[in-house]
């Protein structure tokens, strides 16, 4: 990954035909298509750039390192919860299990009919899907699962529920198995690709607003890491910050309208597991996820190290925490919603970070705790001798007898919520036209999770590179360039 740092400029005053801001999944593919297609692209990214390798996946040395904040941010509620967010370059692939799903075809005719998006056609979508999928290697564990991941199957077939394994962006060498993979995340794929194209990828360098002028974006303002400003030239700008960096970056710059009103997310709540042998995974996730109450209600297996194993235990530790002895026998599963209650992203004066708040409604809080219910149900069918919910004041389950204590004593204020989707703040067809470009300006345009118009109910980050991979090819196609 050859990134440029800002200490290696000269100075920080740049031009560019098109400056991307971000390098995640809307970023990087947008950055790869627009290069390929011959614009002048500069990549900016707040983060720094780390080699796979050189942290331990699902470590608090990768939190250090590449999660914004040290991964601890929440969205203000009741119940507040809490969320990540990639802050590297190649964003929030770097960070999650790499697992894969494309858009499904009812989400995509829900967003085109509710928000009049047109142009819009599921058939052209599913086509990128295909090239992406190619181009992450997107497929199946070749060998053995993992312990957590077989225990989640042998659950859910146990109860007959409809389960499947997830493919991941992820390369094999030889037999291989399911920890044996390389991820194929934008620092592996789309950012090389935006490279070899002649694009500039700068890490290091975060874009506090924009200067407009007339509804036309004329230069971004810049603070590198070690506090350097610097202002950056382009024709054209297309944001990519992610959910909650994109809204508060257009607030800062005088845009407004419909924007940061909408976070959609999927909640989740999570249990540990105790198992008779061994089944600690601590550097990777289960690709086994239970759909039998999809969309509504999704189950699967977390990362599992002591740290996180201890997390899992925290809200009831007195109880709880003599578990983490045997941490080695312990595995992290969560149940995640699809929620009704929506969110908002307010950039304040002063504040580095915007103000984040989310409001579940009941019926969001009554499907938690059903949720957890199965889920801990899910457990006990795959063998586990113990299941501890993650919410103060809940019982050691060992027996379906125990379910109906843990539902009786459940509530949504008592647990640790979090998620790991975040979407919708910049609505496709509502904040932004049908490809992007944002109501109010001539060449502003927002390009990844943000313009998600809800949540997906399946792992967004393929419905963000299909959009934004669209959206980078209507641009090329229709913009007017000043030679």
């Amino acid at each position: 990954m050859n990134v440029t740092r800002h200490t290696e400029l000269e100075d920080t005053r740049l031009e560019a035909e098109v400056l991307v801001v971000g390098s995640g999944a809307g970023g990087a593919t947008t950055a790869a298509t627009l290069a390929e297609a011959g614009f002048d692209v500069l990549v900016v990214e707040e983060g720094a750039a780390v080699r796979q390798g050189e942290v331990v996946p699902f470590s608090l040395d990768q939190m250090d390192h590449q999660y914004r904040n040290g991964g601890v941010t929440a969205a203000v509620g009741f119940p507040s919860i809490a969320y990540t967010e990639g802050c590297c370059v190649g964003g929030g692939t770097e960070i999650n299990s790499g697992l894969y799903r494309r858009p499904p075809e009812e989400v995509l005719e829900r967003w085109r009919r509710r928000h009049g998006i047109v142009g819009f056609s599921t058939e052209e979508l599913y086509a990128i899907c295909d090239e992406v999928e190619r181009e992450l290697s997107v497929q199946p564990v070749p060998g053995a699962q993992t312990a957590p991941s077989e225990a989640m199957r042998r659950g859910a077939a146990r109860l007959g529920w409809r389960h499947e394994e997830i493919p991941r962006w992820m390369t094999y060498h030889g037999a291989g198995d399911a920890r044996s993979g390389r991820r194929q995340s934008m620092s592996e794929t789309y950012l090389p690709r935006a490279r070899a194209a002649g694009a500039r990828v700068l890490a290091g360098i975060r874009v506090d607003r924009l200067v407009l002028d007339d509804g036309r974006a004329v230069r971004a303002l810049v603070t590198t890491a070690d506090g350097r400003p610097g202002t950056i030239d382009a024709a054209h700008v297309f944001v990519c910050g992610g959910a909650i960096q994109t809204p508060a970056l257009l607030q800062r710059s005088g845009l407004r309208h419909r924007i940061g009103r909408s976070l959609a997310v999927h909640p989740t709540v999570k249990l540990a597991a105790r198992f008779d042998e061994d089944v600690n995974v601590a550097d990777d996730v289960p690709v086994y996820q239970v759909k039998e109450f999809a969309p509504d209600l999704s189950f699967g297996g977390s990362a599992s190290g002591p740290g996180l194993a201890a997390l899992a235990l925290s809200d009831s530790w007195a109880r709880f925490g003599p578990a983490i002895d045997d941490w080695r026998r312990l595995a992290v599963y969560y149940a995640a919603i699809t929620s009704e209650g929506r969110g908002a992203v307010r950039a304040l004066p002063g504040l580095r970070d915007p103000l984040v708040t989310y409001r579940l409604t009941r019926r969001d809080r009554e499907l938690l705790g059903r949720g957890l219910a199965r889920l801990a149900l899910l457990m006990l069918e795959a063998g586990a001798t113990a299941v501890y919910p993650s919410y103060r004041g809940a019982p050691v389950v060992r027996s379906r007898a125990d379910l109906a204590t843990l539902t009786g004593t459940f509530a949504a204020g008592r647990a640790s919520v979090m998620t790991v989707h975040l979407c919708s703040t910049v609505p496709l067809g509502t904040a932004t036209d049908s490809f992007g470009r944002v109501h109010g300006t001539a060449n502003v345009y927002v390009n990844d999770a943000s313009l998600l118009p809800d949540a997906p109910g399946v792992n967004p980050q393929g419905s963000v590179m299909a959009v934004a991979i669209r959206n980078a090819r209507h641009f090329v196609e229709t913009v007017e360039r000043v030679s």
